[in-house]
């Protein structure tokens, strides 16, 4: 993320961004000099594979269903969330391969299925609920039919001098009561499986919407809680702050100590992050080194005040690989905040994040920026 061009703006100049990527390049044309108009100036399918084919050539990737589907979505500029996600990669210097394509498309699957398992599960516990509750109705009314039942047959086998009917009577009583109690052992049974249910779909949700590696909300789960933090802190006029951090020099990492070094490093700047989290305050791992700060009631300084003290005790700390005895150097991240509701939407206020988060890498890391005017729409005043 070393460019001095700014990713942030590609949601509002595509060609600038369309040009960055390899698209509407004339053969022979440098990539910096592209231009792919919105408006359908080369529309046609021969134009469009053609672009495609030079985003590919461009950036050395070879042909295959998901370097073309990738080329595709960026071309057409169906799905925002993949362009930014390519624009950051290509703009960190880190460069596209098709190793981190098949894993971003894979990623993004999972996410849609996630979202499918969500809603059968709640679809699923509904039903379960319903169960449960007549399973409870069904051993209520058995349990009192049972004692109601008990006591007329002992009524009758009191009876000194009872004739054959009645005698048979308590013999058939007898038999319903033995009925009655398999019943309630039954209902008792159906009750511990319900619940056995249920406890396994609350693990399936958990797991579901929890990063495996740093035990954090996963991406879709922060989306949920943004979400009705959002809906909390407009009723009752809260500041809202969302925070994007980035571990500097992450890569490093990985390319002198190994993955698992790294995972280690994840772990540690989660485990961080997280003691800031309450009610009130909540942490995700967004993905990769990325992760995500959502503060309700404090303002942008409070909260920049905040995690700057987390940012601190991680800079001072020194970390050494356990597997090779070698020193890991200085583990810092860069973040940048946003007050949520000085932007049209939630999106543009993460987008600001980001940006003032770029602005702190181009300034030498290390650092929390809070977000300017120049970081994303802000709403126009009333």
């Amino acid at each position: 993320m070393d460019s001095q061009t700014r990713y942030s703006d590609a949601p509002h100049h595509g060609f600038s961004l369309l040009r960055l990527l390899g698209f509407g390049r004339k053969p022979g044309e440098p990539a910096s000099e592209t231009l792919l108009h919105a408006s359908g100036e080369h529309s046609s399918q021969g134009q469009h594979f053609a672009d495609i084919g030079r985003f590919l050539d461009q950036h050395g990737l070879p042909v295959t269903a998901v370097t073309l589907t990738v080329g595709w979505a960026v071309l057409t500029r169906t799905d925002e969330d993949l362009v930014l996600a390519i624009d950051r990669r290509i703009r960190s210097g880190r460069g596209l391969n098709l190793e981190w394509l098949e894993d971003i498309i894979k990623r993004r699957d999972l996410t849609d299925e996630a979202a499918e398992l969500r809603g059968l599960m709640q679809r699923l516990e509904t039903s379960v609920e319903e169960f449960s509750a007549s399973t409870r109705e069904a051993h209520g009314a058995a349990s009192e039919y049972h004692s109601a039942l008990s006591g007329q047959v002992n009524e009758l086998e009191q009876v000194a001098k009872a004739s054959a009917v009645i005698t048979e009577m308590a013999q058939i009583g007898k038999a319903m009561l033995r009925r009655t109690h398999e019943i309630e052992r039954q209902m008792l049974r159906s009750s511990a499986q319900t619940r056995a249910l249920k406890r396994r779909l609350d693990e399936a949700r958990r797991e579901s919407e929890e990063d495996h590696l740093t035990g954090l909300p996963n991406r879709r789960a922060f989306e949920t809680v943004f979400e009705s933090e959002y809906r909390a802190a407009e009723l009752v006029n809260e500041p809202l702050c969302v925070v994007f951090c980035d571990i500097d020099h992450f890569k490093r990492v990985n390319d002198e100590h190994g993955h698992d070094a790294g995972d280690r490093v994840l772990r540690l700047v989660a485990e961080m992050l997280a003691q800031v989290s309450d009610d009130r305050c909540h942490v995700a791992r967004h993905g990769g080194e990325e992760f995500v700060v959502l503060m309700r009631g404090q303002t942008p300084t409070e909260t920049q005040v905040r995690l700057d003290k987390v940012r601190s005790d991680l800079a001072g700390r020194r970390l050494v690989n356990r597997a090779t005895d070698t020193p890991f150097g200085q583990v810092t991240f860069s973040a940048g905040v946003a007050q949520v509701f000085d932007y049209s939407d939630p999106r543009a206020a993460l987008q600001a994040a980001d940006a003032a988060l770029y602005r702190a890498k181009l300034e030498g890391r290390n650092r929390i920026l809070l977000a300017d005017a120049q970081d994303g729409e802000r709403k126009l005043a009333a």
